[in-house]
């Protein structure tokens, strides 16, 4: 099926009038009507309205095409116009439109009209296009414009299917929480891809796992493949290709240098050791970067042990809660397993998953340092903190120790005969790696880390008035400072061991500070209109999602487009936010989930109330701070 085949000459207009972006529409609708395609015209038009009130269809360059999928259309169809005085439609650049196609779609299976009118809105984007469109002088000159148009680009598209068949382009894209960030990356990634004219895959790693994975022939035919994660990623198949390894914060404001280097081939070529088949997105790793890499490998497989622990056992709290209103009966030391119900939820199910916390963050930096092998070593030196004196400090210390002990054996074992290869895993790394750490945490990190950490336990314990506000100041606007970046994670990552310890009130003042940004730019974009660009009035009002559910990278956008006014606005409204959950004692036992764990949170009409301020402070300042968009 080809473009012409869904345009009735009936249904084309050239030279037309409209008033205004409704009367388009309908005459638009009246066109579509003489096709024949649509057996309830004016179920259709509101179906076509409906969608336009969502969000405009004008994409720009002088282009509209408004679109309705709806049981009233009985075959896919196309319904043209020209309009070369123009017509207003809300256009993200402004300009008024000038060509409108109308896309009719059934409510079928068969979708084989797809490709037409993707292949479509493709040749729009070509101005050449555009300008023999509005050229035409009668019915047949347009469609022979389209195609001309269709045929060139279906040879063109043969072309390179023939010559390679394969993308140009590969990239992963992963992140710590597998959230925003990831696909963020692979979006901006896609967009730089499109607007270069490269072919592009791109494999995510998520939290929800792995999606579009990258095969073994698409990596051979890749000019270059470019690794934009935060995290630990199997690296080994990509040995003998050209690699660029970046963070995933690049894949978001460096999508199109990324994009052109990789189509360029312009990368090094990466070469895999046995012992590091698995690598982070660092180019040139620093100490520090390579830390915080092992770290956020760590804190991103234990947080799904810390949010589901965590919000189940607030819950028995929460039961136990309500059972003593009820009853009138003063909590004790049994709290939180007075009843059936909750003695369930934190004893059998919540206490047990919040358990595994410290022993996979240990086991899975180990795992980050030394591979597969520094699991298991790992895994106990972070039971022996959970079970001792050193806590979460103990647990990051165990881990690191794990893997660097393990990395040592490995390459002292490396000269043995090839034939003992199978017993290195499974037999002399685990036992020479446990028997190393056991006695070093028994004998080093336990009685000094343990020492430490009771001290800052204690220090923790006695803040209360000024010194409370002042953290919750402080780990609020740190929330803000690169939202999702290693300041915010380092706030996070804080509040997240607390939780271990007992300090609930640190990791509320830690989540309301990352949920400001996104809800103050929301509303900005509302109230403050003058201040924002039309893409991003558009987009705001996604971030009181975002903000809602506790994706501080939502306001990244907006932060890099204007850094020097939206960053001090986030960075203070976070700061009130976290200061005032400290000072009205408000708790949080779930490290995620925002709004949705707010049921659980202790004293929560004082944190919406904290919320709310913040978010305002955010707002007014990003109203007063910013400039006016031309």
């Amino acid at each position: 099926m080809r473009i012409k085949d869904l345009l009735n000459p009936k249904s084309i207009c050239l030279n037309g009038e409209a008033k205004d972006k409704n009367d388009a529409i309908n005459k638009m609708v009246a066109l579509m009507a003489n096709s024949g395609a649509v057996s309830d015209v004016e179920a259709y038009r509101r179906g076509v309205l409906v969608r336009e009130e969502e969000s405009t269809t004008a994409v720009g360059e002088g282009v509209a095409i408004p679109h309705c999928k709806s049981d009233s259309v009985k075959f896919p169809a196309l319904a043209a116009m020209t309009v070369p005085a123009g017509v207003e439609y809300d256009a993200p650049d402004g300009e008024p439109v000038r060509i409108l196609f109308l896309i009719a779609a059934p409510n079928s299976k068969d979708n084989v009209h797809i490709d037409v009118l993707s292949k479509l809105s493709v040749l729009l984007l070509d101005e050449n296009f555009t300008a023999d469109l509005l050229k035409a002088k009668t019915v047949e000159e347009f469609l022979a414009v389209v195609d001309k148009a269709e045929s060139a680009k279906d040879e063109k598209d043969a072309s390179q299917e023939k010559s390679s068949g394969f993308p140009q382009v590969l990239a992963v894209t992963a992140c710590p929480t597998g959230i925003a960030h990831t696909y963020m990356a692979e979006e901006n990634l896609k967009k730089a891809a499109a607007a270069a004219g490269v072919t592009i895959k791109i494999e995510t790693r998520g939290s929800s796992g792995t999606k579009n994975e990258l095969t073994d022939d698409e990596i051979a035919h890749a000019s270059a493949i470019i690794v934009a994660v935060d995290v630990n990623v199997p690296m080994g198949r990509f040995d003998g290709r050209k690699v660029i390894q970046c963070r995933v914060s690049d894949g978001i404001s460096r999508s199109a240098e990324l994009v052109s280097r990789a189509a360029k081939g312009d990368a090094p070529v990466f070469s895999a050791s046995a012992s590091d088949v698995s690598s982070s997105g660092a180019e040139k790793k620093s100490a520090g970067g390579t830390v915080y890499k092992h770290l956020m490998t760590g804190v991103s497989h234990m947080l799904p042990f810390v949010v589901g622990g965590g919000i189940l056992i607030a819950l028995a709290f929460l039961i136990d809660g309500i059972y003593c209103k009820m009853n009138g009966i003063t909590p004790d030391g049994t709290f939180g397993t007075m009843t059936a119900a909750a003695a369930f939820l934190k004893g059998k199910v919540g206490g047990v998953a919040f358990g595994f916390m410290l022993p996979v963050l240990a086991g899975f930096i180990a795992f980050s340092i030394a591979d597969r092998p520094g699991l298991a070593v790992g895994f106990l030196g972070g039971a022996m903190a959970a079970n001792g004196t050193s806590g979460f400090l103990g647990a990051l210390v165990a881990g690191f120790f794990a893997g660097y002990t393990v990395l040592c054996f490995k390459k002292l074992f490396s000269s043995l005969p090839k034939s003992l290869d199978g017993l290195k895993p499974v037999l002399i790394y685990p036992l020479l790696g446990m028997l190393v750490v056991g006695l070093g945490m028994n004998f080093i990190v336990e009685p000094v880390v343990g020492a430490i950490n009771g001290w800052l336990n204690a220090g923790l314990n006695r803040i209360s008035g000024a010194s409370a506000v002042l953290l919750g100041l402080l780990l609020g606007g740190m929330m803000a400072v690169d939202m999702g970046g290693p300041v915010n994670k380092a706030a996070y990552v804080f509040a997240t061991g607390m939780l271990a310890e007992g300090h609930y009130n640190i990791m509320a003042a830690v989540m309301i500070g990352g949920m400001v940004p996104p809800i103050a730019i929301a509303a900005a974009t509302i109230l403050f209109k003058s201040k924002f660009t039309a893409e991003e009035r558009k987009a705001g009002p996604v971030n009181f999602i975002m903000g809602l559910a506790f994706i501080t990278e939502g306001a990244i956008p907006y932060a890099a487009a204007d850094p020097a006014h939206v960053l001090p606005s986030c960075i203070v409204g976070s700061a009130v936010a976290g200061a005032l959950s400290m000072l009205f004692g408000c708790t949080l036992m779930a490290p995620h989930g925002g709004v949705f764990v707010f049921p659980v949170v202790g004293n929560p009409v004082a944190y919406i109330i904290a919320l709310l301020v913040g978010s305002a402070a955010s707002c007014l300042m990003l109203g007063i701070l910013k400039k006016k968009v031309a």
